[in-house]
C-alpha cells in the first residue's frame, strides 16, 4: 500500500447517506445542519483498493470523509513492516484537523474501493463556524477517535490473541452498525489475515488460528469477505468488551437545539 498517491479528479456529487449518520450517533443535526454538510462533501475522490489516498511525507490539502469503503492509517519502517493503527469505516473522518500540518507523519490507505469527500480547510472551517451543531458532533468524533485508539493500546497490550480479535471484530461490527452498514450480526468484512495480523500485532498464522478457535467455538463465521457474529453477547464477554469508549448512545442529545 505504499504506492504512490493516486491521482483522481474531484467531481461533484451527492452526499452518501454515512456523514451524517455517524455525526448524529452524537447530537441530532437539523435539517439545515445536513444540507450544510451535503455542501462541503460533493467533492468525491475515488481510489482504488490497495493504493495510497495520502501518503507518509505529503502535504496535507484536505480533510477527507469517507462515503463509502474501508480504509486505514497506518506507519511503516523502514524494513517495510507495518503496523495498522486505525480503521476508518463509512462516516470516518481520516484526521479533522491535518490540514495544519506541513507533512503528513503517517499514510492513510484504501483497503477496498473507497469514496471519500475532500474537503477543504476554508469548507472545513466555514462549516464549523456557521453550524455549532455540527461542531460539536465534530468534536465529540474526534474524542471518541482518541478514545479508540487508547482501547487498540490497552488491546495491544493487555489482550491475549484471542481476546484481541474477539474485540476487534466487535469493535468494527458495532461501528458498522451504527452508520446503517450492519444488521443481525452480519456486516461486510474485505480484512484478509494480513490486515488482521497488521492491526493486532499478531502474525498472520497467530491470526488464522485463532479465527478457527472462534469458529469452532461457536462465535463466528467469516464467507466471502462476510462476517457473521453468532453470539454477540458471547463474544463481548470473550473480549471485555466495554463499548463505553465508542459513545455511540446519543450522549450528546442533551446539547441539541434542533429538537
Amino acid at each position: 500500500m505504499a504506492q504512490p498517491t493516486v491521482d483522481v479528479a474531484l467531481q461533484r456529487t451527492e452526499r452518501e447517506p454515512a456523514a451524517a449518520s455517524k455525526l448524529e450517533a452524537f447530537t441530532r443535526l437539523s435539517a439545515d445542519d445536513k444540507s450544510a454538510l451535503a455542501q462541503v462533501t460533493g467533492n468525491v475522490r475515488t481510489v482504488d483498493a490497495r493504493r495510497d489516498l495520502v501518503s507518509e511525507g505529503d502535504e496535507p490539502r484536505f480533510v477527507h470523509l469517507v462515503l463509502d469503503g474501508w480504509g486505514c492509517r497506518y506507519k511503516t519502517l523502514p524494513d517495510g513492516k507495518r503496523q495498522i493503527v486505525s480503521f476508518f469505516l463509512p462516516g470516518d473522518f481520516c484526521d479533522l484537523n491535518v490540514y495544519i500540518l506541513q507533512s503528513m507523519d503517517h499514510s492513510v490507505g484504501a483497503i477496498t474501493r473507497m469514496k471519500v469527500a475532500a474537503i477543504t480547510p476554508d469548507e472545513m472551517n466555514s462549516l464549523m463556524n456557521s453550524r455549532p451543531r455540527i461542531t460539536q458532533a465534530l468534536w465529540w468524533e474526534d474524542l471518541v477517535s482518541a478514545a479508540v485508539q487508547r482501547e487498540w493500546t490497552l488491546n495491544l497490550g493487555q489482550r491475549d490473541a484471542y481476546e484481541r480479535i474477539a474485540h476487534l471484530l466487535v469493535e468494527l461490527y458495532l461501528r458498522l452498525r451504527a452508520v446503517g452498514r450492519a444488521q443481525h450480526g452480519r456486516c461486510d468484512f474485505p480484512l484478509t489475515q494480513n490486515d488482521l495480523a497488521e492491526a493486532t500485532g499478531l502474525t498472520a498464522v497467530h491470526v488464522n488460528r485463532t479465527l478457527q478457535e472462534l469458529r469452532r467455538n461457536g462465535l463466528i463465521e467469516l464467507d466471502r469477505k462476510q462476517l457473521h457474529i453468532l453470539d454477540l453477547d458471547r463474544l463481548m464477554d470473550v473480549a471485555m468488551f466495554n463499548p463505553n469508549y465508542l459513545h455511540l448512545d446519543h450522549e450528546g442529545r442533551h446539547l441539541d437545539a434542533n429538537a
